[in-house]
Order: C-alpha cells, then structure tokens, then sequence
C-alpha cells in the first residue's frame, strides 16, 4: 500500500500534490471527540450530496465519503479509502455530521448488550496468539 506522502518529491506524479489541511479548509483537529477508529458511519439517504447548511464547502472527498457510506463503514476504513490520514478523515466526517448528510453509531460493546463472547471465540483467539 502506498503512503499518501509518497511522491512529493517525484515531479512526475500522476496527482497533483494537495497538502491535507487544503481539504480541510485550515483546521488541523476535529471537532469531534466521539469519532473512534472503529466508529461507524452511514450516509443518511433522505438528504442529497446538495442539501445542508455549508453545502458549498464540500469537498470531493466529503462526497467520496457519502458515497461510500451507502453501506455502514469504520472511520479507519474509510480513511484507508480516501487515502488519507484519521485525522483528515474525521475532519470532514465531522463536516458530513454536522450536515445531516451522515449519521456516526458507536460500536456496541459486550458489556452493553449483556453478552459475553462464547468459549469457542476465546479459545480461537488464544490458539491463534499461541501460533504467533
């Protein structure tokens, strides 16, 4: 897999170079503390790509994520997708949220459902870090 950094000196790359904080209009942080890596996002499909207050700052990369989103995806995924890194990620998940154009669940742990994983699982789990 290549870096998103590779290349910067090529001066034959096929991109164009754009540093990531162009995409995210200068902010460096996301606004948003409740995005994990394994946070998943699914595009709300009532709202079109158009519609939601600030819909002249999206990015190709905000509607790469809408359209991604279709199906539940992990932020880390769609990071790997976008090629780019969390942070920038979540910068513009976070822009997405804010414009109804995306809905965030966190994952639900076993201690919420009640449940505990089956012995089957453990033993897997404990087989395959023994073969390590």
């Amino acid at each position: 897999m290549k870096h998103w950094t590779e290349g910067f000196d090529d001066d034959d790359a096929d991109e164009p170079l754009v540093r990531p904080y162009t995409i995210t209009g200068g902010r460096t942080t996301p606004e948003r503390d409740d995005l994990t890596l394994i946070t998943l996002l699914t595009a709300i499909s009532a709202v079109s790509p158009e519609a939601g207050r600030g819909s002249r700052r999206l990015q190709p990369e905000h509607r790469t994520i809408l359209a991604l989103c279709r199906r539940p995806l992990a932020v880390a995924e769609v990071a790997s997708a976008l090629n780019l890194p969390v942070s920038v990620t979540k910068i513009l998940i976070g822009d997405l949220i804010e414009n109804g154009q995306l809905r965030a669940r966190p994952p639900v742990a076993f201690a919420q459902t009640g449940g505990f994983p089956g012995i089957t699982i453990l033993e897997a789990v404990r087989d395959g870090l023994r073969k390590l």
